[in-house]
């Protein structure tokens, strides 16, 4: 009889120093199947499957694959075995082409003799079967983020993975790129191919997924038939209490204009981004910008940061033109920025919590005085924001590459917060991120805004701009193609404004 089970790990145990990141963990990941794991940040999803993946190797515990115990030390083992991952952060070299790329590591001939030609066609069949719309030749700096992620496929894919994992696969797709991606999973499925989720995103769990498997603090507490569930009681799995699904927020009261954008342009990479854009953003209330990523917004907020410079027009702060002033000098003024990028933007990877926490601050009081740092105000300051915002493990002085890519998110949310800014420019919020800090975040935001802090709020996740805006600017093309009240307009109607769907 065919063995049912592709894998199955049995009683896995691992530490890193101090802290059991996995404990006693089994489950079983039926063929041919889509199965989610879910969990907080720093539940041990990720680790579980770096494990299973050779990336980590478990203290204790047994790796069963297709019926027989296997012993994967390194990714190649698991490759040979045919197990691939793809990362939440992208391991894509953009200055070379998709092909290139995805034979990295496994070239066809001699390192003298390469043969990309029959690499290239080999990679295009792929593409075609799974109608993934790739062009082998493409270079990925030119690609946009869901083109990326289908390389990545293709990657594992192309080293004949029968099994693929794959880390927080939707955290940069737009809707509508989820949704194609999505049709691509099930094809694979399909083909027999399959699948193992790592997410945060419980509407994602029930719409693509056939197996639950919900950890929390290292272990495993429950696995569940996915058409037997529903988000309410996975997020109670997850959290180990009833979760908010939607945030709860009193109505708007704005009053004076904080933000004023005149006639703004600002240049991308290769064209122009932003095309004369003007908006206000008031006091007291919290202005989304909706629209499929690519339209602008990047190149918007980093603008309005101070960290891109504008062709044209003006942006005016509590009155005053700031348009050419430097990003230091706006956060002064008090305009905080989480960027939607927090490993290019927002973190120092190889430094640790307590530096990344001063960011920006370093050489002001009360964490500088006379040319020297307070120590005693350092640690004051990572250690609110560590206990303040739940950044998980709690230790000042581990490096931040050695967070999840959730709890990195809530060290820069922390530290931009300290800042009591007047004006919040903030991409991606939760990106990343589990659901209960997901609930703990959106709080956040909303107190900050009945504070009187004026926010503009940038989202690729349509429910979560339309929950917490009190107004909502679509953009597409660069430009602002309307503005809507997110109470009384329906997703679809936002949908056809970014997609020029209803001209």
């Amino acid at each position: 009889m065919a063995e049912k089970n592709m894998l199955e790990l049995r009683n896995i145990t691992k530490t890193f120093g101090s802290v059991v990141a996995n404990r006693d963990v089994s489950l079983k990941v039926e063929k041919g199947k889509i199965h989610a794991i879910v969990g907080e940040n720093g539940a041990g999803k990720s680790t579980i499957m770096k494990i299973a993946y050779g990336f980590y190797n478990a203290d204790s515990g047994e790796i069963i694959f297709d019926g027989r115990e296997v012993s994967i030390r390194t990714p190649q083992d698991a490759i040979a075995l045919g197990i691939g991952m793809v990362h939440q952060h992208f391991m894509l070299v953009e200055a070379m082409t998709v092909a290139e790329n995805i034979i990295l590591g496994a070239e066809t001939g001699s390192a003298a003799h390469l043969d990309l030609d029959k690499a290239e066609s080999e990679i295009r069949k792929l593409s075609e079967d799974l109608r993934l719309g790739v062009d082998p030749r493409a270079l990925i700096e030119d690609l946009s983020v869901g083109q990326q992620q289908r390389v990545e496929l293709l990657k594992a894919l192309y080293r004949h993975a029968d099994l693929l994992i794959l880390d927080e696969p939707t955290a940069v797709l737009s809707p509508q790129e989820i949704e194609d991606f999505f049709a691509i999973l099930r094809r694979m499925r399909e083909q027999g191919k399959t699948i193992i989720i790592i997410t945060h995103k419980l509407d994602e769990v029930l719409a693509i997924s056939d197996e639950v498997t919900v950890m929390r603090d290292g272990r495993v507490v429950g696995n569940v038939t996915t058409k037997d569930t529903n988000a309410k009681e996975l997020a109670r799995m997850i959290v180990g209490r009833d979760v908010l699904l939607r945030v709860e927020k009193p109505d708007a009261h704005p009053s004076n204009s904080v933000l004023e954008v005149e006639g703004l342009s600002v240049r991308g990479k290769h064209e122009i981004a932003v095309d004369g854009v003007s908006f206000t953003v008031r006091a007291g209330e919290i202005v989304g910008v909706a629209g499929i990523e690519g339209n602008g917004q990047t190149e918007l907020v980093e603008c309005l940061a101070g960290l891109a410079k504008s062709m044209s027009g003006s942006v005016k702060f509590d009155g005053s033109d700031i348009t050419h002033l430097s990003a230091r000098r706006r956060k002064e003024l008090g305009i905080a920025h989480i960027p939607e990028d927090r490993h290019r933007r927002g973190l120092l990877l190889n430094s640790d919590l307590a530096e990344n926490a001063i960011l920006g601050f370093h050489y002001r009081p009360p964490i500088a005085s006379g040319g020297f740092i307070s120590s005693a105000a350092v640690e004051k300051r990572v250690t609110d924001i560590i206990e303040n915002f739940d950044v998980r493990p709690p230790n000042a002085e581990l490096l931040a590459r050695a967070l999840s890519g959730g709890n990195q998110q809530k060290l820069i949310i922390g530290r931009e917060f300290e800042l009591e800014p007047r004006l919040l420019l903030v991409s991606q919020p939760t990106r990343g991120v589990d659901i209960g800090a997901i609930e703990f975040i959106h709080r956040k935001l909303i107190e900050l805004r009945d504070s009187g802090a004026a926010i503009l709020l940038i989202s690729a996740e349509l429910e979560e701009v339309t929950a917490l805006a009190d107004r909502l600017l679509v953009i597409r093309e660069g430009k602002i193609a309307g503005e809507v009240d997110p109470k009384t307009t329906s997703v679809e109607d936002i949908g056809l404004l970014m997609t020029g769907g209803g001209e």
